[in-house]
């Protein structure tokens, strides 16, 4: 397992237990990043400093029943923003007699859920050759690391390694981080 989901799962943990030193961790470690998120989503620093905290506060009363797929926390905190985004918009729209921005009205039909996260799969698509595979067995297909290792021929820590520089490209990708 890497370090960032060794993190996670054990800042999750402490959540759980009602740590509130690692509620000021969580804050201080993905606030950034959901500000960033938060920003493509409304229009003004209130409602953003607003989703960003409502987020925050979701993630401490839920803490105890989170469920980590990945064992990472950002994509569940991403998730938990924009469904607060939506429903800030919806709000907003119903008090100004307005519809629901276009980005943010949940997909039409399952081909506007793909269109709209053509981006991932384009990041997919520019993967090396044995990356993009390792990503469609583990992370479209459901596969243990260990049964792409077999399928592909490489060893358990090489599918973790790349799986790890997958996602750390699809989370710069999603979050246009620097870092």
């Amino acid at each position: 397992m890497d370090q960032p989901t060794d993190a996670d799962a054990a800042l999750a943990r402490r959540l759980a237990l009602g740590d509130t030193g690692a509620l000021a961790e969580a804050f201080d470690r993905f606030a950034p990043t959901l500000t960033r998120y938060a920003w493509a989503l409304a229009d003004s620093k209130q409602d953003v400093e607003e989703l960003v905290q409502d987020t925050m506060l979701t993630l401490w009363q839920k803490a105890a029943s989170i469920d980590l797929p990945t064992g990472t926390l950002l994509p569940w905190l991403l998730v938990v923003c924009r469904n607060h985004a939506r429903n800030q918009a919806r709000r907003i729209a119903k008090n100004a007699g307005d519809e629901l921005p276009p980005e943010l009205a949940a997909p039409a039909s399952e081909d506007d859920a793909r269109e709209r996260l053509r981006w991932v799969r384009d990041e997919i698509a520019a993967l090396p050759e044995i990356d993009r595979k390792i990503c469609e067995l583990c992370l479209l297909q459901g596969h243990t690391y260990s049964e792409a290792a077999t399928m592909l021929g490489l060893s358990v820590g090489a599918v973790t390694q790349r799986v790890s520089r997958s996602r750390a490209r699809l989370r710069k990708a999603v979050t246009h981080d620097e870092h």
